[in-house]
């Protein structure tokens, strides 16, 4: 399987910056013209995606008050899930609208389906890949589905065993998906740094054999730029105007100056990566003239021998290394010295 893609003419790859998707979720929080503004901030913080959840409330969970439907404890605590995803879906007549203003405002577009009918509208909408749920990487059939439409996909794998992973990425090659994607992932909302253990990331690029990176439900950009250092090709943050904004998701995700943060300082992570060179760099140039060198601390006739109290190792740099001092004592220099004046084996007879 390529460990690299496409989407909408961006590579994604080990070699490039990480791929930032900004996640709108239930961030909106009922408003269409507030999706629109995130999607145009997305765009004006340096994403390269912005993505959307696909369900109804009746395509995800069942209208049911028993023990079984009903959240415990974090964010939610109390509600039903039909409720939960009754405030948070995002409609489906909204769809083409926001697909509409992403690419005039120049900014990928697309989103999580939870069932065929979402996979389905979002085909109709030409999505350019879809994006499988950490609480969906147990649903190999949605991931079939999805795969056979024959676009980019990318499978979170929050809660996910190793067991789990492998069987999700079979399910999703089986049927036909040549361009896959797995990010690390902690379902905890917020989620604390040390859950995320990201040397599991490295260890899941290798034992898995496809593009990796991280879905970071932490709360600020410190994971994420971490993971663009250990090889993340993708990364993944819940986008919101204002934190304190009242919605399901509101709280653990990020602001727009932070996103733009995450957007610049990742690529910086990745520059800084780079590749093995002992070589002296561009930087350095101008600075060689201070490292230590040899020079004559005394003035001497020709003939004279050099003794250890004749040369020294001083900055600047422009006299011979300091590791010939050893070759030099006991020899004769050639000509006249002046103190101060850099060593050089020209001065000195061998």
């Amino acid at each position: 399987m390529k460990q690299e893609f496409n989407i909408n003419g961006r590579l994604i790859s080990a070699d490039m910056p990480p791929y930032i998707i900004a996640e709108l979720s239930a961030n909106h929080n009922g408003n269409i013209e507030t999706a629109l503004k995130i999607i145009s901030e997305a765009k004006r913080a340096g994403a390269d995606a912005v993505k959307l959840q696909t369900y109804r409330p009746d395509t995800i969970t069942l209208d049911c008050d028993s023990s079984d439907f009903k959240i415990e404890g974090g964010l939610w605590d109390g509600r039903t899930l039909y409720e939960l995803y009754e405030e948070a879906h995002t409609p489906w007549e909204w769809h083409k609208p926001l697909f509409e203003h992403a690419r005039k405002e120049g900014i990928t577009i697309f989103s999580s389906p939870f069932d065929n009918t979402a996979v389905d509208l979002l085909e109709d909408l030409n999505a350019p890949a879809y994006k499988i749920a950490s609480f969906e990487a147990v649903d190999l059939p949605l991931i079939e589905y999805v795969a056979r439409t024959g676009k980019p996909m990318i499978i979170s794998t929050g809660m996910a065993n190793d067991e789990e992973i492998q069987e999700a990425i079979d399910a999703a090659r089986g049927a036909g998906c040549k361009e896959l994607a797995i990010l690390h992932c902690v379902s905890g909302y917020p989620a604390p740094a040390e859950d995320y253990n990201l040397k599991t990331l490295v260890d899941m690029k290798e034992r898995f054999g496809v593009l990796t990176g991280l879905s970071d439900h932490t709360l600020d950009n410190t994971t994420a730029i971490v993971s663009a250092a250990l090889g993340a090709s993708i990364i993944e943050k819940h986008f919101t105007l204002d934190r304190n904004g009242g919605g399901p998701d509101d709280s653990f995700s990020l602001e727009p100056a932070e996103l733009a943060a995450l957007c610049r300082d990742t690529k910086t992570a990745k520059a800084a990566l780079g590749k093995v060179d002992y070589g002296r760099k561009s930087s350095e140039q101008g600075n060689v003239k201070f490292r230590r060198s040899l020079y004559f601390v005394k003035d001497m006739k020709a003939g004279e021998v050099i003794t250890e109290d004749c040369i020294r190792s001083v900055r600047p740099g422009y006299g011979l290394a300091p590791k010939y001092i050893k070759n030099l004592l006991g020899k004769k220099v050639k000509d006249n010295i002046t103190k101060n004046m850099a060593v050089a084996l020209s001065k000195v007879k061998f």
